[in-house]
């Protein structure tokens, strides 16, 4: 073992999507971090037969197809492949994302993302779209979970956009009441906890009693990936010791580093 590694003795449990957590894990792993996985949440795809085809009727009538994270990004497209063999059945339409990880599934698609805030959040987003002056009478899709908040529609709607919305996947919190990770973490504890969104900060709290830490065990901090999730740990009466600038995997790594490394 390389004691130069600034993780080297920290135990850190990620609380992402079991299948959605192994990229921040080897991250932290090859720091010298000891990881364990609490998957709080799963995500599975879930659309309306009937919303998908009205959707891909009017495809190429879309001036503007807004994404919200990386998961609507793979669960649309997966259906898109599935009905059209040409990127060109997109028409001309314009893409506009949260966050450098969205960007990023849209761009593997040699797609080009024109409009993305500086800050990862739906009100930024709403704001940066209108600043385009694109969206007075605009047609907008906005493809979503089921834990979109409205405020983006809103705003947009606001700016005399017309907006529909396809929901292409559902978060649900797991339970973890029998999981032997969790009973690992409830008798061992971990050194910290690190938050990736506010769906698994609402499920941590919510599961509370199956995450009771045993006596002896180690109280871990709290770390947020970005101010959304932030402003639910705030919500939910979560202390938060070290937040990323951005929520992206390699800041939120850096400013645990920076909270525990040595």
């Amino acid at each position: 073992m390389n004691m130069k590694q600034p993780l080297t003795g920290r135990r850190i449990a990620i609380t992402r999507a079991r299948e959605q957590a192994s990229e921040l894990s080897e991250k932290l792993q090859a720091l010298g971090a000891e990881t364990i996985e609490l998957p709080l949440i799963k995500i599975s795809q879930e659309i309306s037969k009937q919303n998908l085809a009205d959707t891909m009727i009017e495809l190429g009538n879309y001036d503007w197809m807004v994404f919200t994270s990386s998961n609507g990004v793979r669960h649309f497209f997966d259906q898109f492949w599935k009905l059209f063999d040409d990127i060109r059945a997109l028409g001309l339409i314009r893409f506009a994302a949260i966050g450098d990880a969205t960007a990023c599934e849209i761009e593997a698609l040699h797609l080009k993302v024109e409009c993305q805030p500086a800050v990862a959040t739906a009100a930024e987003l709403a704001d940066a779209l209108i600043e385009t002056g694109s969206l007075d009478h605009a047609k907008v899709l906005v493809v979503t979970g089921n834990l979109n908040r409205d405020e983006l529609v809103t705003k947009l709607e606001a700016a005399l956009a017309i907006v529909d919305q396809l929901q292409v996947y559902k978060t649900e919190q797991t339970d973890l009441s029998d999981d032997p990770v969790a009973a690992d973490f409830r008798a061992q504890g971990a050194d910290a906890v690190l938050f990736t969104s506010s769906s698994t900060v609402d499920s941590f709290a919510d599961q509370a009693k199956a995450l009771q830490l045993e006596p002896g065990a180690k109280i871990p901090l709290g770390g947020s990936m970005g101010p959304v999730t932030s402003a639910t740990m705030t919500a939910r009466g979560m202390p938060i010791a070290f937040e990323a600038k951005k929520p992206t995997f390699d800041l939120f790594v850096s400013a645990l580093v920076k909270k525990l490394g040595k």
